[in-house]
């Protein structure tokens, strides 16, 4: 590979590369103003450009505002400022000829890779990861593109071919030659290769990112191909590790929207001009109204109902939200929440104690309470009929009522009397659903004919969901 680089490609200098590095963080919802750009390229100006790593961490001091924007952060940065340009320069006998012809020796990559794993070499294993992309992760042809003539690479394929999680056990067979270590050493040594595999893992993926970057250029793979912040991942297709990572978040959050309500509380309490009153008075002023007279109000907190879907993919979103709608239980008088799949069972005292376990509230939940009966499909019709006969004294004129799920009703009975009713008892029946608009009243949904009825908005994010309770709460 050419030498290490931390500026930009030839025909962009370091101030061009900064910039677009900072439109990228921004197009993945990181908020990075002016002051934020120039302070990042003081940083630059003052750490020079010698140390990448360096440049990585004060880039990221300048710019970041939470250690939970990394995750976007590294694979872009990696594209603006990469390690190096073009292919790996292949001298050490790992590749024979050159061309589209040459061949590949896999097998003495993988020797080469367990010995660097085994020391952790992070040198070696980036240049490995490097010769890995190179070697097995072009795919197409394309005369004259370079490497292998390939259209692309692929991090996966190259995974798939190299399978580095199967050096495990030569790893450790290799680090136990000569030592006696116990069942407990052994279980530590093996969870750190896995760690280490998982970084090359890592490598991989942002050496194949870097290949393409250089075809199709560093501005389209930063909006395409790197994973986006955890609170803008669609609810129903994120993985355990993002809703994990959502789940910390509960409090921070919450602690924003209890004084975005608190906030709202106090203007609300101000109350509004009394027409009346103030003319009255503006009798001693010649009909001027000089002192406004205003209404106030004197609310009390209203109470939330919350009724959630806890089957199948819309349970990451409804165990968030309920937990973050537990976190603000202070702002109101009363929380109940209940749950269903195609029964309903009150929850609210699951969520209480789930707030100091966040990760296993869906099985607590799903072992403590009798929301399935003789299937385990999701039944709204069912659902909502049975909370409307059982729980009716939960709604009341004070209440505003969340509805949680995605209106699939496996081509069953809807039930839109029983909705009817709660909407006509509570103050407010809100339906938030997890699904793409455009996926409404298609298939088994029934979103479009309950949104007749009751206010449903899209919420698939966590983003969209706390603008959404920070205005839908009651105050």
């Amino acid at each position: 590979m050419s030498a290490p680089s931390t500026g930009a490609p030839e025909q962009a200098g370091v101030p061009e590369r900064l910039t677009a590095l900072v439109q990228a963080l921004r197009s993945h919802g990181i908020r990075i103003g002016t002051g934020e750009t120039v302070d990042a390229g003081l940083a630059l100006e003052a750490l020079g450009l010698d140390d990448r790593e360096r440049v990585r961490e004060g880039l990221a001091a300048a710019l970041l505002h939470g250690e939970g924007q990394r995750p976007v952060f590294d694979p872009v940065f990696d594209l603006y400022f990469p390690r190096g340009v073009g292919a790996p320069d292949l001298f050490d006998g790992s590749v024979s000829g050159s061309g589209p012809e040459r061949e590949f020796d896999r097998d003495d990559l993988r020797e080469r890779l367990a010995a660097a794993l085994a020391v952790n070499d992070q040198a070696l294993l980036a240049r490995l990861a490097a010769e890995a992309v190179d070697g097995l992760g072009g795919y197409g042809t394309r005369p004259g593109s370079g490497s292998g003539g390939s259209d692309g690479w692929s991090s996966h394929q190259t995974l798939s071919r190299l399978r580095p999680e199967t050096l495990l056990a030569r790893i450790l067979a290799g680090i136990r030659q000569g030592t006696a270590e116990g069942e407990f050493t052994d279980r530590l040594t093996a969870d750190e290769i896995r760690r280490r595999i998982e970084n090359f893992r890592g490598q991989v993926g942002a050496e194949a990112r870097r290949r393409v970057a250089e075809r199709r250029g560093a501005d389209v793979i930063a909006r395409r191909a790197v994973a986006t912040t955890a609170d803008r991942v669609d609810f129903l297709v994120a993985g355990r590790a993002q809703l994990d990572e959502l789940r910390r978040t509960v409090q921070p959050l919450a602690r924003k929207l209890a004084t975005r309500l608190a906030a709202r509380r106090r203007r609300a309490a101000r109350g509004h001009i009394d027409l009346r009153r103030t003319l009255r008075g503006s009798l001693s002023t010649g009909g001027v109204p000089m002192r406004p007279v205003l209404r106030r109000r004197r609310p009390a907190r209203p109470e939330l109902v919350l009724l959630c879907d806890v089957s199948g993919s819309v349970a990451g979103f409804a165990n968030f939200t309920m937990l973050l709608v537990q976190a603000l239980h202070d702002q109101f008088s009363k929380v109940r929440v209940f749950a269903f799949v195609n029964r309903v069972d009150e929850v609210t005292d699951l969520i209480a104690r789930g707030t100091a376990d966040p990760e296993g509230l869906g099985s607590r939940i799903m072992s403590g309470a009798a929301v399935t009966g003789y299937h385990g499909s999701s039944d709204y019709g069912t659902s909502l009929g049975e909370f409307a006969e059982r729980y009716a004294e939960a709604v009341t004129p004070r209440s505003t009522v969340f509805v949680l799920g995605d209106a699939r009703t496996n081509m069953s009975d809807p039930n839109v009397p029983a909705l009817r009713t709660l909407a006509s008892r509570a103050r407010k029946l809100y339906w938030l659903n997890p699904e793409n608009r455009a996926q409404w009243q298609t298939g088994d949904s029934a979103a479009g004919t309950y949104a007749e009825f009751v206010e449903m908005y899209e919420c698939r994010n966590a983003r969209q969901l706390s603008a959404l309770i920070g205005r839908l709460l009651p105050i």
